[in-house]
């Protein structure tokens, strides 16, 4: 006997689930609901199926094929345009016409006795076998009455109250004759029960109902497509789950990478090659997909995901359901009831209310509050870039896919021809990413010049020398999982703000240009580089007194690229030099901020054991820079600012300092004292380095160890700004103790508050109401300064839904009531 499924139907009820996939596909337990029903046929031996097929066909097509991987003749009959469950089956007659065959929808969930209904059938000697059961709400079904004999004496469509007559209903399973096309209507839409089952009763024709005992679900709502995942956990249900059941209804199936931290509370189920790190808290009745990452700290009850889901660190997940390729970043809450459709985002902090619908391929925004279902517009603003370049989590966020397109919109603002130069740091995600980007390139006629694994200055330099731009791959600082693209002009400094938006709106519109076979670019990869930096380095910054000074230094290269240049520079400056962690580990291309202040605390006391000078520790691209006393003592960024500015002003005298609006105004007495002038700038690096660039500047920082020493370069380098402090010291004879000493205290301090995108404008409007006739000053965001010198700055962030708040004030406690102050403007703005 042949079987037919039923595979056409668009289910609307569950949307968004279904606006991108068929319902039969929908998975339950990890594995479409289709496939649940194939297996339930072959187990009853009815190998040789017709799936009709209408709402994206060829996704069911594609997914199950002939039917060989199931071990199962699978052939499908398509429709042009819905025709009913009788149409639909009338439309594959061709392949059923010989013999009896069995009527089974896709898209519901059993694991009835189909041998005893077909044996039934055949006792009975019917034309037509409808296979019952009896249900607690028979609303959404057809009601059916059978005499003792089993013979169908009445029919009711989905009836009201008022009409319900029984609880058993029409399971749309059937078992039928040949014959029974005889009363179907070809290419006409035709249903079974509505228009064939009538007429046959009215003729006398032997229809029998079969009440089937077992497990019956029609998964038809959102409501319904939940309680199937639970009741096959609950093993109410006789269906086959791959994996392993490790602990009482704990379910892991294959390459799935479950933390031993992480509490498992089942029965659950986790697919294959999914990863749950640790502190993870799963509990009863979730369905974790294929491929999905669980970081840590997250909570999920009751929810299902589907494939290649991303659940970023202390996410809150319970009763949703969330689409395959979505991605729920930090601290994320979904609340029950709430469906997030296929290949959404939804921001960080953000709260999705229960029963929220969101439809495929939306954005939430970070710290979003969303009660109403998002279908149309996307309730987010999709920002490119970042402070540091295009940012995200490494094969979450930046695929390689992303990166070819972010290259090749890359290579489209520039003429054909031209040369960029490409590096990235000594992680392994950088290194596949550049060989994406390095291929999207060519492909777009550029020619690229590969540094492969150097410091960011050095990239920033070498694309300096002959290049029309640059890019740049490295992880991104103190996030281990993510990377930066970082894109650079002519000069190796970060794209101007207008060369962004030019690059996001051929991104946006995905106008790439492709080359002609015969205009591919050229890969090159230049000999030399660090001779060439260091060689530039040293004519560039004044390294006067240094062999004379006997100084020792500690040099701490943290084990990244900044240690590659580090042998040639100190052996060519003749100074006594202990260096600490010079090799590359791949392992920590990065590292946090406890592993930062760890590194600085074990390097203070090298330098105090060895009684050097003092200490410096660069991060693992050689961008930024720490200070060690010499007395062992961490200089915080902000002072080290202070210390090198001093160092600088004392010894030029005059000139300009660039540094950005929300550093201590005690840098304006240290430079106002040597005779320099600051020039206040906005907090991205793009000012700075702008700034940077005229001949009258003498210095440049931002207060977190970037430094800039113009007479190099207009960009933050660490090793340039290494060369020049300690030629600094050497010439002065001070200590870096000492200088710090003769520099007064500041009190700055820094809160951070979430904000929507929606009201951003409006908290900068507040800010400046409440303002009133007090000094503002609007070089980046909004400065307000008191009339005893005390200010505070409110600062939108431009990538991410939050604002940024400075004080500063004789003392911590002042600075502190300025913050709580000016914190509930904002606050009350937000709400």
């Amino acid at each position: 006997m042949k079987a037919v499924v039923m595979a056409g139907g668009e289910g609307t009820r569950l949307r968004p689930m279904t606006s991108s996939m068929p319902k039969p596909l929908l998975p339950v337990a990890n594995r479409p609901i289709m496939e649940h029903v194939l297996r339930l046929l072959k187990r009853h031996g009815l190998n040789e199926t017709v799936v009709t097929v209408q709402f994206l066909a060829s996704l069911v097509k594609n997914y199950f094929g002939d039917g060989e991987e199931l071990g199962m003749e699978l052939t499908y009959a398509n429709e042009e345009k819905p025709l009913g469950t009788a149409g639909s089956v009338k439309n594959a007659e061709e392949a059923l016409k010989d013999d009896a065959f069995l009527v089974i929808s896709g898209d519901a969930l059993t694991d009835f006795d189909l041998t005893e209904l077909i044996n039934f059938h055949k006792e009975k000697g019917a034309l037509v076998t409808v296979c019952l059961t009896r249900v607690p709400n028979p609303l959404e079904f057809g009601i059916t009455i059978v005499d003792e004999e089993g013979k169908v004496e009445r029919f009711l469509e989905k009836p009201t109250w008022g009409q319900v007559f029984s609880d058993t209903v029409n399971t749309g399973i059937y078992v039928m004759e040949p014959e029974v096309f005889d009363y179907v209507e070809a290419d006409v839409p035709v249903d079974w029960s509505g228009d064939v089952f009538p007429q046959l009763m009215k003729e006398g024709k032997p229809i029998y109902g079969y009440i089937a005992e077992g497990y019956w679900e029609d998964v038809g709502t959102h409501e319904s497509y939940v309680k199937a995942q639970a009741d096959v956990l609950e093993g109410k249900v006789d269906v086959e789950l791959d994996g392993f059941e490790i602990s009482p209804g704990v379910w892991v199936a294959e390459g799935a990478e479950v933390h031993p931290d992480a509490v498992l509370r089942g029965p659950l189920y986790i697919g294959d090659y999914a990863k749950v790190e640790a502190d993870v808290e799963i509990r009863e009745h979730t369905v974790v997909g294929s491929n999905v990452v669980v970081k840590s700290g997250a909570f999920l009850h009751k929810a299902v995901l589907h494939d290649n889901v991303y659940i970023g660190q202390h996410s809150n997940l319970r009763g949703c359901v969330v689409g395959k390729n979505t991605d729920i970043m930090r601290a994320a809450r979904i609340e029950d009831g709430a469906v997030i459709g296929d290949e959404c985002l939804v921001g960080e902090e953000s709260i999705v209310q229960g029963n929220v619908r969101v439809y495929p391929f939306k954005t939430i925004e970070a710290g979003a509050f969303v009660n109403t279902s998002v279908i149309w517009e996307s309730r987010g603003q999709a920002h490119l870039f970042g402070a540091r370049g295009v940012s995200g989590i490494l094969n979450v966020e930046i695929t390689p896919e992303l990166a070819v397109r972010l290259a090749g919109a890359y290579a489209t603002t520039l003429k054909k021809g031209s040369t960029v130069t490409t590096a990235r740091d000594h992680s392994r995600g950088a290194r596949a990413l550049k060989r994406a980007v390095i291929s999207a390139l060519q492909a777009s006629a550029i020619d690229v010049r590969d540094l492969e694994n150097v410091p960011l200055p050095v990239a920033r330099q070498q694309t300096a020398r002959g290049s029309a731009g640059g890019i740049m791959i490295r992880t991104t600082p103190g996030v281990p999982d993510s990377v930066d693209i970082m894109f650079f002009d002519g000069r190796g400094a970060d794209l101007s703000q207008a060369s962004q938006r030019k690059l996001d709106r051929v991104f946006a519109r995905q106008e790439y240009r492709r080359a002609f076979p015969g205009e591919i670019g050229d890969l090159h990869f230049p000999a030399s580089v660090f001779d060439s930096y260091t060689g530039s380095l040293l004519r560039n910054v004044d390294t006067t007194g240094i062999a004379e000074s006997g100084l020792k230094v500690v040099v701490d290269a943290s084990n990244g690229s900044a240690g590659l240049v580090l042998p040639s520079l100190l052996g060519k400056l003749g100074v006594d030099s202990l260096t600490i962690n010079p090799g590359l580990d791949e392992s920590r291309p990065t590292e946090t901020a406890d592993a930062r202040r760890s590194g600085l605390v074990r390097l203070g006391e090298i330098v105090a054991s060895a009684r050097a000078a003092f200490g410096v520790r660069f991060d693992p691209v050689g961008e930024r820079l720490s200070l060690v006393d010499e007395k062992g003592r961490i200089v915080e960024d902000d002072r080290a600012l202070l210390v090198m500015l001093d160092l600088v002003a004392a010894e030029r005298r005059s000139g300009r300092v660039a540094l950005p609006v929300t550093t201590t105004r005690i840098a304006e007495q240290v430079a106002a004292y040597h005779g320099t002038q600051v020039d206040w700038t906005t907090t991205s690096p793009d000012d700075l380095t702008r700034v940077g660039r005229d001949d009258l500047t003498i210095f440049g920082g931002d207060g977190r160890g970037g430094f800039i020493v113009p007479e190099f370069s207009s960009v933050f380098d660490g090793t340039a700004a290494f060369v020049r402090l300690i030629g600094l010291v050497a010439r002065t004879q001070l200590t870096l103790s000492q200088i710090d000493a003769r520099i007064p205290r500041a009190h700055v301090l820094r809160r951070d508050l979430a904000t929507p995108w929606a009201v951003k404008g409006l908290v900068m409007r507040r800010v400046v109401e409440a303002a009133g006739d007090r000094f503002v000053d609007t070089t980046d965001g909004v400065r307000v300064v008191e009339t005893d010198g005390r200010w505070v700055m409110v600062l939108p962030d431009p990538a991410e839904a939050a604002t940024h708040l400075w004080a500063e004030g004789p003392d911590d406690a002042s600075a502190q009531a300025l913050l709580d102050e000016w914190s509930s403007v904002v606050d009350s703005a937000g709400r």
